[in-house]
């Protein structure tokens, strides 16, 4: 069988009715998230439609520069993301730039390559292939970048006298900084180790479900979410890395001093 099933708007509203049990629950319990989820679920929804109605126009006009638009929006607002989920985030340009920077790199590098030399469509930048990718991608190295600059600041911040004292006793700021950039780098790298874990016993990836549904042969639905989990990883964990040993640069001067006070702390 390769047709797939239409969903109407009917079958998408009954299947956000335990969503909103949730949310009365949480309301009934004084959680403190029923506007946050509310929010997020409008947001969510109006983001979706959106996105479908301009992939749609995207698709029938096949303008690379206009995928090259959408892609370069994309990375805007992952970038700022990144920027936002930090409890303290580095100030002014490099807040942005340190991790948004590292994560653009390494996606964009990872997605050439794949678009390039393995799913290979005509022509290479087709926004039916190349979006949905890098969306996939980013959206995964975005999560890394943000847990591990968030860990690390928070680390340096939290253990500042010991680094302090390390460096008085003769350590450089790379020896007095390790443990902590591990510690930030295992963090950004746990999402992506958790999710290959789990894939196939506990949990159907999205795109892969999503193929199975529409009538693609399971094995060929394999293929692709084998693709995406490598290329996801290894775009994560570069991007990971980029971000922490650059943010852990910029927070040292060249007298291997720690400059915290080129931190800030969010308002939220």
């Amino acid at each position: 069988m390769s047709e797939y099933v239409q969903l109407s708007y009917f079958d998408i509203a009954l299947a956000s009715v335990f969503l909103l049990l949730s949310g009365v629950v949480a309301l009934w319990l004084q959680l403190g998230i029923t506007r946050n989820l509310a929010f997020a679920t409008v947001r969510m929804v109006v983001q979706l439609l959106l996105v479908g109605l301009l992939l749609k126009s995207l698709f029938a006009i096949q303008s690379p520069w206009l995928t090259l638009l959408v892609a370069l929006f994309m990375a805007g607002f992952a970038a700022r993301e990144i920027w936002a989920r930090q409890e303290r985030r580095l100030k002014g340009w490099r807040g942005l730039a340190m991790g948004g920077g590292a994560m653009g790199a390494s996606v964009g590098v990872v997605a050439l390559m794949a678009l390039a030399l393995i799913v290979q469509p005509d022509p290479w930048w087709h926004p039916r292939f190349a979006l949905p990718l890098l969306g996939m991608i980013m959206g995964n190295a975005m999560t890394g970048v943000s847990l591990s600059l968030d860990t690390l600041h928070t680390a340096l911040n939290r253990e500042q006298r010991a680094i302090e004292a390390q460096l008085l006793l003769g350590a450089n700021k790379w020896q007095a900084m390790r443990p902590f950039i591990r510690q930030a780098m295992r963090a950004g790298f746990m999402p992506s180790i958790n999710a290959m874990a789990a894939i196939g016993l506990v949990s159907l990836p999205g795109m892969m479900t999503g193929q199975i549904l529409s009538g693609v042969d399971p094995n060929e639905a394999v293929k692709y979410q084998l693709m995406v989990m490598f290329l996801i990883a290894g775009a994560t964990g570069m991007a990971v890395i980029l971000a922490t040993l650059g943010s852990a640069n910029a927070l040292t001067d060249a007298r291997d001093r720690l400059r915290l006070d080129r931190l800030r702390k969010s308002p939220k």
